[in-house]
């Protein structure tokens, strides 16, 4: 029995997702990646973007950024799968939309969503 329980335990271990997040190393490639166009203090505004300060659960291009008609169309609600496949690919993701940049690493957009959960309002 102590056995068979040893080996569940690591074979939770070894499974377990090698993309876990780590929101400070976000917070960091946030500063490099985001920041320049965005913002996650409390009413700040920039030119380029939009605050990301409590972005989750947001309806997408309905606050008062001034937003691409095709993001203010494209009827995304913010949540970790979402951002994940923006950040990815934001052109796929909203077609006509302006953002640029996309983040190939798996892990790095990973730890950027731990970050932009773990900030709070």
């Amino acid at each position: 029995m102590k056995r068979l329980l040893a080996c569940s335990v690591l074979l939770s271990l070894v499974s377990a997702p090698a993309t876990a997040q780590n929101a400070t190393k976000g917070a960091n490639s946030y500063k490099l990646i985001c920041q320049a166009c965005h913002s996650m203090a409390p009413g700040e505004k920039k030119p380029m973007g939009p605050n990301l300060l409590g972005i989750f659960g947001r309806k997408a291009g309905i606050d008062d950024f001034k937003y691409s008609d095709a993001m203010k169309a494209s009827g995304l609600t913010w949540d970790a799968k979402t951002i994940d496949a923006y950040l990815a690919a934001p052109g796929k993701v909203v077609p006509g939309g302006l953002m640029s940049i996309s983040i190939s690493d798996g892990k790095q957009r990973a730890d950027i969503i731990a970050f932009l959960k773990s900030a709070k309002k």
